[in-house]
């Protein structure tokens, strides 16, 4: 079969090809091979704009050129050549060497510093500074903007239910009441500081040899400082540098940048059970959709498919993320080869909390808010205001206020005349008991609209 989204293997590729497009360039197969030609070329000019390093001469402007359209004009096809020569060699990254030597052939110049290319290397200099660059831009242009465009809708939102009331549920009881926008609100303090921690992760890299202590490179240049040397280069491509390595950096930022997003993503599962249980309990109304249909056989339905495809998504990410936080710091002694299978599949992971992200945006815009169902619910929970009065007991000096509440209300059906009358029998204050006499469920909400605008 040929391979197009209806052939895919796995719904990343195949179902919600449409979701996961901007990171093909980045996790796919064709990313890897050209951030590791990336590294191989950005070394090469690296050496040879070392003085200590003779044999390898400064490029002209000519040359620099010419290795600098090797980058430009990498696309498919050069992949494709990369992966027939690995055919051969059955190395993906020795291929990229020879993939690079042999367009270094086309110009003289270039080619008498052939061997210059991947000069005192393993393999994975290369390849971890390969997937710090993929996690990088993956990070910096897709996560990270879809994550921050999720975060500002619900905030948008927030404001603008900031002043509905709502009924809250503790232990799925009635509870003292909120508003729908303070409620968001929360969520969207508590994914504005997973996204603060996940930006901040810094991305490391090695550039050190074998089992990372510049054996070769202190025998072929003993007179280079190729600690200060590979910094720099490290850090010309954005990352930041891993002295204490074995012949892997070690995936330790790895673990803790899958652990932010994962949080940010556990959140994001407990805002879409929410939000499924508002719109069940008719707080949240959805938008109709010309042409859909809710179920197959019971055509009344409008059900809320939005939030449960982002749960069932987020869910495989982070199994995913937990899987690689747990997995990637381990290797035996100096090196084994579990993680590199491993890393290949991070892509998948990424793409399932693409799909989530999608998902939502769409639940959130066709979201239409109930006031009338929410304004019902609060008019049958006028129990929920034994918080304030006996409070406000308290405050008086009137004895056992909360025993003599719980009397009052506990499983009991609370109306505005029994705690009216209740309230007339306090000895408190005039102006305390005409305050509370004023009190309804849909008032009694706190600060919770000017904490619903507040980020």
């Amino acid at each position: 079969m040929n391979l197009a989204p209806l052939t895919a293997l796995g719904p990343v590729d195949g179902r919600y090809a449409g979701k996961t497009a901007a990171l093909r360039p980045i996790f796919s197969e064709y990313g890897l091979i050209r951030r590791r030609v990336i590294v191989e070329l950005r070394w090469l000019q690296a050496l040879a704009a070392e003085p200590g390093i003779g044999e390898c001469p400064p490029f002209t402007a000519e040359e620099t050129a010419l290795v600098n359209g090797l980058l430009d004009n990498f696309d498919e096809g050069c992949a494709a050549r990369v992966k027939a020569i690995e055919a051969t060699t059955n190395h993906d990254v020795k291929a990229v060497e020879y993939w690079i030597k042999e367009q270094f052939e086309l110009h003289p110049g270039l080619a008498a510093r052939g061997e210059f290319v991947h000069f005192a290397c393993t393999s994975e200099d290369i390849n971890n500074l390969a997937y710090g660059l993929m996690l990088a831009d993956a990070r910096a242009d897709v996560v990270a903007p879809a994550l921050t465009a999720l975060t500002d809708r619900l905030a948008t939102l927030a404001a603008e239910l900031a002043e509905v009331p709502m009924l809250s549920r503790t232990h799925g009881q009635t509870a003292s009441p909120t508003t729908l926008g303070k409620e968001l609100a929360v969520f969207v303090a508590r994914l504005d500081e997973h996204r603060r921690q996940f930006e901040a992760v810094e991305i490391l890299g090695k550039m050190n040899g074998a089992v990372g202590n510049f054996n070769a490179h202190r025998v072929a240049y003993p007179e280079v400082d190729w600690q200060a040397l590979t910094a720099r280069f490290i850090a010309a491509l954005g990352l930041q540098q891993n002295r204490h390595t074995i012949q892997i950096e070690p995936h330790d930022y790895v673990a803790r940048l899958f652990d932010a997003l994962r949080r940010a993503q556990v959140t994001l599962i407990d805002f879409s059970r929410d939000v499924w249980g508002y719109i069940s309990w008719g707080y949240f109304r959805q938008r109709l959709v010309d042409g859909e249909v809710g179920s197959s056989t019971m055509p009344h339905k409008v059900n809320p498919i939005d939030f449960e495809n982002a749960e069932g998504n987020l869910g495989i990410s982070n199994a995913l993320l937990d899987h690689f936080s747990n997995k990637l710091p381990i290797s035996r002694f100096q090196r084994d080869l579990t993680d590199s299978t491993v890393l290949r599949a991070i892509g998948t992971a990424f793409g399932h909390g693409m799909i989530a992200f999608a998902s939502l945006e769409r639940g959130l815009g066709k979201l239409e808010t109930n006031r009338e169902r929410l304004a019902e619910d609060l008019d049958a929970a006028w129990e929920v205001l034994g918080e304030a009065i006996q409070t406000v007991m308290r405050r008086y000096g009137v004895p056992e206020p909360y025993e003599k509440l719980k009397a009052l209300t506990r499983g009991q059906a609370i109306t505005p005349e029994t705690l009216q009358t209740f309230v007339d029998t306090l000895d408190i204050p005039p102006e305390a008991r005409e305050a509370l006499l004023a009190l309804r469920p849909e008032t009694y909400v706190g600060d919770a609209a000017a904490l619903a605008r507040m980020r």
